[in-house]
């Protein structure tokens, strides 16, 4: 299924490279046309890149999300990382000016929300993680705050208009000047979990259970759910708030596989980069103008919630 997963992921990709409103051509690369070079180099590669990448980030982190949580419901969401994303992007739109500082502006908001969320976790000494939920719930609702009280400064007719375009999702502003960093540094998180998925299938145990097998819960959990998260702020800050592939992405890959592993983990990443290259294709080629990513994976994930209820029913 992994390999299956790979291939049809390259296929998508190697279709991204060609689809779009300014036409690429094979032999057009392959004689050196400099315009088809130009957008190619800068903005289709790169899109592409963000879109396979960071899918299989953002699906490789729901997988840990709901490992960690023992919740096929959780995602990165939870500890508040989009909110976070939202009011940091709404305020580099307000003070600042470029693609590039906003894009700064976002990741720095969803790092100071997972990091308020995990120190007020902190209070709690018994280190449940239920009490990270909770605490993310009221990182949330204060970064929406935040967020509602920067669009009323905002002017109607060109900076809400961006802030409402950023939330929706799009990889549209994604060029090959801005990505390197962000994702060289998720790359690295995005290892760090493949290295770590032993020590994260056993948070999935009880409490009790795992400090008996010599496991550090409350600090290896911290710093598994603050790697997974720095991975998918470097996807969002790059791309605005795409929606449901860190929930549909692995709970798809546990419903193949019916196991819980690194093999797993790996097909979910895989799963996310499908659907978010997928979605991206489908987004800047069924209409005139370009649609927002996070309406083709929104179409996909409200039936799969809807799926995930009456299957719990059912079970119960």
């Amino acid at each position: 299924m992994c390999a299956a997963g790979a291939v049809l992921l390259a296929a998508l990709a190697a279709a991204s490279l060609f689809i779009g409103k300014y036409p690429l051509t094979l032999s057009g690369l392959l004689a050196g046309e400099e315009m088809q070079l130009r957008v190619f180099w800068t903005l289709r590669a790169s899109r592409t890149a963000v879109g396979a990448a960071g899918g299989f980030a953002l699906g490789a982190a729901g997988f840990v999300y709901q490992t960690v949580f023992r919740n096929p419901l959780a995602s990165p969401d939870v500890i508040g990382v989009s909110s976070g994303a939202s009011a940091g992007a709404a305020a580099g739109i307000l003070f600042l000016s470029g693609a590039a500082a906003v894009t700064a502006a976002s990741f720095a908001g969803a790092l100071a929300a997972v990091g308020l969320a995990l120190a007020l976790s902190s209070l709690d000494r018994a280190g449940r993680h239920s009490t990270i939920v909770l605490a993310g719930i009221a990182v949330h609702s204060l970064a929406q705050t935040a967020l509602m009280c920067l669009k009323l400064t905002a002017d109607p007719e060109r900076e809400l208009a961006s802030i409402e375009y950023w939330i929706m999702g799009s990889l549209n502003g994604v060029s090959g000047y801005a990505i390197g960093g962000n994702l060289a540094l998720c790359a690295v998180c995005v290892g760090a979990l493949f290295l770590l998925h032993r020590q994260i299938i056993l948070l999935s145990a009880e409490e009790g259970e795992a400090r008996m097998l010599g496991v550090a819960v409350g600090r290896l959990r911290v710093a598994v759910l603050l790697t997974a998260t720095l991975a998918v702020s470097c996807v969002v800050s790059l791309s605005g708030l795409i929606s449901f592939v860190g929930l549909l992405a692995p709970h798809g890959a546990r419903l193949l596989t019916r196991r819980s592993g690194p093999g797993t983990m790996l097909l979910g990443g895989l799963l996310g980069g499908i659907l978010l290259t997928g979605a991206d294709i489908l987004a800047r080629s069924v209409a005139a103008a370009e649609l927002p990513v996070s309406i083709f994976t929104s179409l996909l994930g409200a039936p799969f919630l809807l799926f995930l209820i009456v299957k719990g029913r059912r079970e119960a």
